[in-house]
């Protein structure tokens, strides 16, 4: 086989496993639920983030030791933890009250504020195509919210809230690509979420039973299986090719929150996020463009 042909096949690997990753992400997402259904939203964030730490360290630290928490920035590391867990904290806050699928549409926005945020944090010139793709994205948010009619809960501001704070964490993590290993960030990304909930969930605890704690932990070991398994994929494919799939998640919220939880979006909802997913879908392919513009 020529080296032309196996470039397609690994690349198809990689999209697999990121595909795969954002299926458990959904599944955790349904388990998130179920676990506010009994627990505070911020003793299961704590729990997101403990387990993830205990996978990371028995998984990582054996064969990196020392290495795996050295870093070039650790400043930047421990911000862009800090903005996943604002993002984790107002998205697990919101499935308390707001339907799988809604929240998942919503926060299928953050494609539109990380272009918005890069014209200000990085510098970035946006052409007028992208801006009115963010526009149109911005409708579609709208359509979804409909704010004045009454028929909105106030939680899915904060999945607004977890779009602009996932927005920031992706482009920190730009600034920290080429700086330190995958395995460095996802560790600090585990560590700092661990460190600052434990310092909170005791204020929201309840005492799990034996199957809470089974909860609890699936809950953790999801989430971290799931973020290596987002390294793996990367390491046969690019992020901008992998990018485009990343809104097959809508398909599985919409499945997982009506078997699971007996949800269905309605139909401004549905038309908001087929808005938003073509928005944010044409956001990528003009990057893509961009990107190899300035290649040449």
């Amino acid at each position: 086989m020529s080296q032309s042909a196996a470039i397609p096949s690994q690349s198809y690997k990689g999209i697999f496993l990121y595909c795969t990753a954002l299926f458990l992400f959904v599944v955790m997402d349904s388990f998130v639920k179920y676990a506010n259904q009994t627990y505070d939203p911020q003793q299961v964030v704590w729990a997101r983030y403990f387990f993830h730490f205990v996978l990371m360290t028995v998984l990582l630290a054996p064969r990196l030791g020392a290495s795996l928490i050295k870093t070039a920035n650790p400043k930047l590391q421990i911000f862009r933890s800090m903005l996943l867990l604002g993002a984790t904290v107002c998205f697990f806050t919101a499935l308390k009250y707001i339907p799988l699928a809604d929240a998942g549409a919503m926060g299928s926005t953050s494609p539109i504020f990380v272009t918005v945020l890069s014209v200000f944090l990085l510098g970035e010139k946006v052409s007028f195509r992208r801006w009115a793709a963010v526009f149109a994205g911005f409708i579609g948010a709208l359509i979804i919210l409909r704010p004045g009619l009454g028929v909105m809960h106030p939680a899915m501001f904060l999945v607004v809230g977890t779009a602009i704070f996932y927005a920031s964490y992706q482009i920190a993590t730009r600034k920290l690509a080429g700086v330190d290993s995958a395995y460095t960030t996802i560790f600090y990304t585990a560590l700092v979420g661990a460190v600052v909930m434990s310092f909170v969930a005791p204020f929201k605890w309840t005492a799990p039973d034996m199957m809470g704690w089974v909860l609890l932990a699936t809950i953790g070991l999801i989430g971290g299986v799931s973020h290596f398994i987002i390294i793996l994929a990367f390491s046969y494919t690019t992020a901008s090719n992998a990018a485009p799939f990343a809104y097959t998640q809508l398909i599985w919220t919409a499945i997982f929150g009506y078997f699971a939880f007996g949800d269905l979006p309605d139909e401004f909802t549905i038309l908001g996020a087929v808005i938003i997913v073509c928005s944010g879908l044409y956001i990528l392919y003009r990057e893509r463009v961009r990107a190899k513009e300035q290649a040449v």
